[in-house]
């Protein structure tokens, strides 16, 4: 490989290790979590509820900074935010390893969320530098960036956590300093000077962000449906441990061996299938096949009545990992690319909001499940999965299909 070309992919890497990253960063505490809220001595019974906040503080503080990370990025460039962000991760992990108390520890997880939302500049930067021809590989790649985070994160977190529960913190500290540094020297803009903008005070409001790129409307189907795939996507995370407890009398390792199986098979469809199958079927073509997949792979989820079944569905529904890169794909060539750092900002805000609510619906649902007297009812969380993504399908396949 020519140096020009090891030059050209240098910054796909570091952004592919930054979303790793926060990611992990995401994952990593999880599994040491309650151990970390016990230690400062609350009731017992608040463990759960205050667990709960926990994570949900991560996706509303990202929600909040989406837009602001996108707006100065339009305007300052992507390189100084994203190394920034890093670097105010790194000191931010240091932070919660050493919280005196809750208070403190909750501090740190804003910040966290605000840090994190740096997967907004990252994928305006992959937008800078991709063409029609690389752009939905790229963006595929993206998506093996979440699933290897997905697998590294709580497995991580509790290998370390074994030892000490501050262990993931320093931990997540270490790994974005090391990245701010390697960014330093490989990371150069990719915004030109004519292509940024002033910021527009309007546009830092997470909801005035969605409402502006509702604008275009050439792209308003595909930021519906866009939503709705992370919607139905997000029942793995938000269900999967109760689901296979309540379904399998899963132990918490079989949970997180299945956990790391699906992260696995979602990264690798992404960065594999995607790069080779696009290119033959075209992105529309892709999403369709995609979205098909997903939906019969959610109706198996809720269907298996062996655990062992489960890892057959991961393996035969692997097409769906298609879906995401070609939404964006597709969204990302009808957008100005000014606008490009607005539409992401929206996008990882929209994200966000799903992840705030997501887990009331897939939780509600499993409760009426279970509350049922035929077994068959506690696969309703996937149910519901099931009919977001056909509903979905129906949407998508009409609009380009006409």
């Amino acid at each position: 490989m020519s140096k020009t070309t090891d030059s050209q992919e240098r910054p796909i890497y570091f952004i592919f290790i930054t979303i790793v990253l926060d990611m992990i960063g995401v994952g990593l505490i999880i599994p040491v979590l309650p151990d970390v809220i016990r230690r400062f001595e609350v009731n017992p019974d608040q463990i759960h509820h205050l667990f709960g906040i926990f994570i949900s503080t991560y996706a509303l503080m990202q929600f909040m900074a989406s837009p602001v990370l996108g707006a100065l990025s339009d305007k300052y460039g992507r390189r100084p935010i994203l190394l920034g962000s890093l670097l105010g991760a790194a000191i931010d992990y240091v932070f919660m390893a050493f919280a005196p108390n809750l208070v403190f520890l909750f501090i740190g997880r804003i910040f966290s969320g605000l840090t994190g939302a740096s997967m907004t500049v990252a994928n305006s930067y992959i937008a800078d530098i991709s063409d029609k021809n690389n752009r939905a590989a790229r963006f595929g790649l993206i998506g093996a960036a979440f699933g290897i985070g997905f697998i590294l994160g709580p497995s991580l977190g509790g290998l370390l956590g074994s030892y000490d529960a501050r262990a993931p913190f320093i931990a997540a500290a270490v790994l974005n300093f090391l990245n701010f540094l390697f960014g330093i020297y490989v990371l150069p803009e990719s915004l030109a000077q004519e292509n940024r903008r002033e910021i527009e005070v309007k546009n830092l409001n997470p909801v005035g962000t969605l409402l502006s790129i509702a604008k275009h409307k050439s792209i308003l189907i595909f930021i519906f449906c866009y939503a709705l795939v992370m919607l139905a996507g997000n029942v793995h995370p938000n269900i999967w441990t109760l689901y296979t407890e309540a379904k399998f009398a899963w132990t918490p390792l079989q949970v997180g061996v299945s956990l790391s199986f699906v992260g696995l098979i979602y990264g690798l469809s992404q960065a594999v299938l995607t790069k080779r199958l696009v290119p033959i079927w075209g992105e529309k073509k892709s999403l369709m096949i995609g979205l098909l997949f997903a939906g019969v792979g959610y109706l198996s989820y809720a269907l298996v009545n062996h655990g062992w079944m489960v890892y057959v569905v991961m393996v035969a529904t692997c097409l769906s990992g298609l879906v995401a890169p070609c939404l964006q794909s597709l969204m990302t060539t009808q957008v100005e690319v000014d606008r490009q750092g607005e539409l992401q900002g929206g996008l990882v805000s929209l994200v966000s909001v799903i992840s705030i609510v997501s887990p009331l619906i897939y939780t509600a649902s499993l409760d009426w499940g279970l509350k049922q007297d035929q077994p068959i009812w506690v696969g309703s969380p996937y149910f519901v999965a099931t009919g977001i993504t056909l509903f979905c399908w129906v949407i998508v396949t009409r609009r380009l299909t006409r």
